[in-house]
């Protein structure tokens, strides 16, 4: 027996919130509303059962009359059918909702019970997240980044479309793929090591993988810069998120540089041994010479006489003295030219003009040209490599001296000084020749120029490298009266590192 009377069984069904109609299953015509339907379309029950589908539907052409009555006649035919439908309030007002139709057995006959509910803010929500899904896909589609989360066997759980397209593979190819595969051993291995120890919740770790990317003609390696963190979404997704994006083209100028560099060290070495070869040939050549004369003096006399005294052993001492004063020379070559630094070092650039003093007043000679030194008594602590410098303070000493070899004996001088220039110390050369300005000034540190019959320029472009290497400036200009001054200056290093 129902522990409920008919009349508790309509009171507990007029309590629903859900708003209910019933339609007469052959004819359509609105039989009952509960308060609920009544409330919602703004109609008492004795105004709605008269109403057709036009008077409580909206007027757009998915609810016009034919579609309403097709959809319930489908339930009455299935026993249910829901569609979404926009019903129309008494006052004009759109009710979206979800509509479900039941036929319902009657002892009076079949009717179609119709559940509605309004599902405008549901609607607007999934309006809302439709267009927020379609703005990030646009911009995962258009990221420069690639994107992917990798479970902890390195397998692919997410690929963004813009990782496919960094990869070259359709982000579908990518799904459960071992990520692994598409490194290069190294990276691999760093990869490998990244899932050991990621842990939960750590911080971000920034990393360079070599990649394998796949191309309209064949399989390439690229460099990526990538970073790494383990996330965890509202255990959905959790994994080891990658960011990655190309920088192959920053890790080829970086190998290019250090190309550049080698090459630079090398021409500098170059040119500096051809220099120094230069003082040899004119320096060892004097001391080698005169011993020559004294062992051919010594060796004469022993000829005549058969008898070693005082004046034998005299020339014999002499020849000792000037073969050891060649010895010197060669040793003090050896030191400048082998040694190579391989990184810089603070040093005091006055020191690096002192030890390029002796090759350049032995080139001064050769030309007698005169040289006049001022060299601050200050300081100038810089950070360089000092050979390199040292390179680029001879080439501007020989070109000067060069240049006034060819001028009358009384004119021939240059004036070499250093000093502080701001927060830069300078090094000038100055000569009194013809100048620069009938040459190309903007080009005289490309390598093209060459104020030389048989030069080739490489001493200025090799200075200009070497100079703007180490943050500093080189520059030409005239002289106010005649002749030119070439100068270039590095940033002074803190007086008080180390």
């Amino acid at each position: 027996m129902s522990p409920f009377e008919p009349a508790d069984s309509a009171l507990l069904f007029a309590a629903i919130d859900h708003c209910v109609l019933v339609h007469d299953a052959q004819t359509k015509n609105i039989l009952w509303a509960n308060p609920a339907a009544c409330t919602a379309l703004g109609f008492t029950l004795d105004e709605l059962i008269p109403l057709k589908a036009p008077d409580m539907s909206s007027g757009a052409r998915p609810y016009r009359r034919e579609i309403g009555l097709a959809w319930l006649q489908r339930a009455v035919d299935e026993g249910v059918s829901t569609v979404e439908w926009c019903y129309r309030s008494k006052d004009g007002h759109d009710i979206w909702s979800e509509a479900r139709a039941v036929r319902v057995d009657l002892a009076r006959g079949p009717v179609v019970m119709v559940q509605f509910r309004d599902i405008a803010e549901e609607k607007a929500t999934r309006r809302d997240l439709s267009r927020t899904e379609g703005r990030l896909q646009a911009f995962l589609r258009n990221l420069d980044e690639g994107i992917v989360v990798l479970d902890d066997g390195g397998r692919v759980l997410f690929a963004s479309e813009s990782a496919g397209n960094l990869l070259g593979r359709e982000p579908a190819a990518l799904a459960a793929a071992d990520f692994a595969a598409f490194l290069a051993p190294d990276s691999a291995a760093v990869l490998q090591e990244l899932l050991a120890t990621s842990g939960r919740g750590g911080q971000p770790t920034d990393a360079r993988y070599r990649l394998s990317v796949s191309g309209a003609q064949d399989t390439l390696d690229r460099w990526f810069a990538v970073r790494c963190q383990y996330i965890d979404i509202q255990h959905d997704l959790r994994g080891l998120l990658l960011l990655f994006h190309d920088i192959t083209a920053t890790v080829r100028a970086e190998e290019e540089h250090r190309r550049d560099a080698q090459y630079l060290n090398h021409l500098a070495r170059y040119n500096a041994m051809g220099d120094m070869a230069m003082a040899i040939a004119h320096e060892v050549s004097q001391p080698i010479s005169a011993a020559h004369n004294f062992v051919a003096g010594v060796r004469s006399r022993l000829d005549r006489d058969g008898s070693a005294g005082p004046q034998l052993n005299w020339g014999l001492d002499a020849a000792t003295r000037q073969l050891d004063r060649a010895a010197q020379i060669l040793q003090s070559l050896r030191a400048y030219v082998v040694r190579l630094e391989q990184s810089q070092q603070r040093v005091d650039l006055n020191d690096i003009i002192a030890d390029c003093a002796y090759f350049i007043d032995v080139r001064a000679r050769q030309h007698a040209v005169s040289l006049r030194w001022e060299r601050t008594d200050d300081p100038l602590p810089v950070h360089c490599e000092k050979v390199l410098i040292g390179q680029v303070v001879m080439n501007l000493a020989f070109n000067a001296i060069e240049e006034m070899s060819r001028w009358r004996a009384e004119e021939r001088s240059v004036e070499i000084r250093t000093g502080r220039h701001g927060d830069f110390a300078e090094v000038c050369v100055v000569d009194t020749g013809k100048g620069l300005s009938d040459l190309h000034v903007d080009r005289i540190f490309d390598g093209a120029f060459s104020s030389k019959g048989n030069g080739h320029g490489i001493g200025l472009a090799l200075s200009h490298r070497i100079i703007t290497r180490h943050g500093g400036e080189i520059e030409a200009a005239d002289n106010t009266r005649r002749g030119a001054t070439f100068r270039f200056r590095l940033p002074l290093a803190d007086m008080d590192q180390q």
